[in-house]
């Protein structure tokens, strides 16, 4: 039996860029909660709705994808009045997948005709099956990546 669960989290793509350029991620405006819930060797992968929050072009495709280093939630200063929590990832090279080609086969998704209301909490945890669909979109090899438990 796996302990390996597997998340999406929901952010804008030009904040997912400096996630990956940091080798970090950071979800839900900072909060610690759903951080607090991911385990070292955990699938995590980005859906990004648009190119910025709130009001930027549409994306609507996942856009990075990687595996949670460690599981040591911890707290970034970006001000003195914005102190996010992120957890370390180590992403892969992986290109964008598109959501809508995938939306029929996601488990995960319970409406497709309204089906951005499953990405609405920001952070997702999804079944492996889903998992490693999305990864096989953007061009990696999920028994690679994890396989191995």
């Amino acid at each position: 039996m796996t302990t390996r669960n597997y998340w999406i989290g929901v952010v804008a793509k030009e904040h997912v860029d400096i996630g990956v350029a940091g080798g970090f991620t950071q979800v839900n405006h900072g909060k610690a909660g759903p951080l607090e819930r991911m385990r070292a060797g955990d699938g995590f992968v980005f859906y990004s709705p648009r190119t910025s929050y709130p009001a930027g072009e549409l994306v609507q495709a996942f856009t990075a994808i990687g595996r949670i280093r460690n599981g040591t939630v911890y707290q970034a200063a970006m001000s003195e009045s914005f102190r996010p929590f992120r957890l370390d990832v180590d992403y892969f090279p992986a290109q964008p997948a598109p959501v809508r080609p995938l939306i029929a086969e996601l488990s995960f998704i319970r409406s497709k005709v309204h089906w951005g209301a499953a990405f609405r909490f920001g952070v997702v945890r999804v079944p492996e099956a889903d998992f490693a669909l999305i990864a096989t979109a953007m061009g990696r090899s999920f028994a690679d990546d994890f396989g191995s438990h």
